[in-house]
């Protein structure tokens, strides 16, 4: 899905990176850039996981956590039930990858799990499809320093993104 790419691309782009010379097999050298050490995507599942193959295709060795968020669907409340992490996470920039952001919710959980880990706001960049301007006003009056991608703002956000894109709908 092009978007997804479009928008890790992006992602990829807000990380810290350091200038380095490159030799290319003609034996040319260019100036290039290189990413800094430090970075990874955490996918809050399972619609999340369908960003992570884009990840992986611009940064193939990048290590991928992962978050699972039950919402409940008449309170709006959201629990978290799993978070595995690379044990030095509170040292990395972080890629949080969730598609369509509707009210915040499961994405402000996510948030607060990650900085239980040590996380910074400040280090944190969400990447997300879809977004309605509620859940992205909701993230950013709980958390300000956090960077938000998206590819559309919309007031009416697709659901059960998951199930088409796995084909289990």
């Amino acid at each position: 899905m092009l978007q997804i790419r479009l928008v890790v691309e992006e992602g990829l782009n807000q990380l810290p990176y350091t200038e380095c010379t490159v030799t290319t097999p003609t034996g040319y050298k260019y100036e290039g850039v290189k990413f800094e050490k430090g970075n990874c995507g955490v996918s809050i599942m399972r619609s999340g996981e369908a960003m992570e193959q884009g990840l992986r295709d611009c940064c193939r060795s990048i290590r991928i956590g992962k978050i699972l968020i039950q919402s409940d669907e008449e309170t709006q409340r959201a629990k978290v039930y799993y978070a595995k992490f690379p044990p030095d996470i509170y040292r990395r920039k972080v890629l949080l990858m969730y598609p369509i952001l509707s009210t915040g919710n499961t994405v402000i959980e996510a948030v607060k799990v990650l900085i239980e880990h040590g996380v910074q706001p400040s280090c944190i960049i969400l990447l997300s499809l879809f977004s309605t301007p509620h859940g992205a006003m909701s993230i950013i009056q709980e958390f300000p320093d956090i960077t938000i991608l998206t590819t559309e703002v919309h007031p009416v956000a697709p659901t059960h993104f998951g199930q088409k894109y796995f084909g289990t709908d």
